[in-house]
């Protein structure tokens, strides 16, 4: 089955900021859009660059654009275009939470199909064992 998680705030802190590389991956994750969720029979996949996301929550919400970095230490993806100036004019990117975005456009490789292709197959698996029950 699945791992046991805790249920102490404490250690969910603990494991959410202490969260390796490979995890913070999987914790980044974002819905896709109605038709990718049709096409790929996938509710959410982890967020990588050049996705192409709409930002659905917060101040930008309603802007799009492609993602060019995912900045797993802070938990925050950055976006072009979505930018503010400093002080002394520099533009900085905005960090912004997978879960605030909505993937329209999935940049797809091999690797990347496949985590795709994987996810339906559960998906079939599961409705088929519904049938039998």
């Amino acid at each position: 089955m699945g791992r046991v998680a805790a249920s102490s705030s404490r250690t969910q802190r603990a494991a959410h900021f202490g969260a390796p590389s490979s995890e913070r991956r999987e914790r980044m994750a974002a819905t896709l859009s109605k038709e990718l969720r049709g096409q790929h029979s996938a509710r959410s996949i982890p967020i990588r660059k050049d996705d192409e996301v709409l930002i659905v929550r917060g101040k930008n919400a309603g802007k799009e654009g492609k993602v060019i970095a995912c900045y797993r230490k802070k938990y925050v993806i950055h976006i072009e275009r979505i930018v503010r100036e400093k002080v002394n004019g520099a533009s900085v990117p905005i960090g912004i939470h997978p879960s605030n975005v909505v993937i329209t456009k999935l940049k797809l490789d091999k690797d990347r199909t496949a985590i795709l292709a994987r996810k339906a197959a559960g998906k079939r698996a599961k409705a088929e064992t519904m049938k039998v029950d």
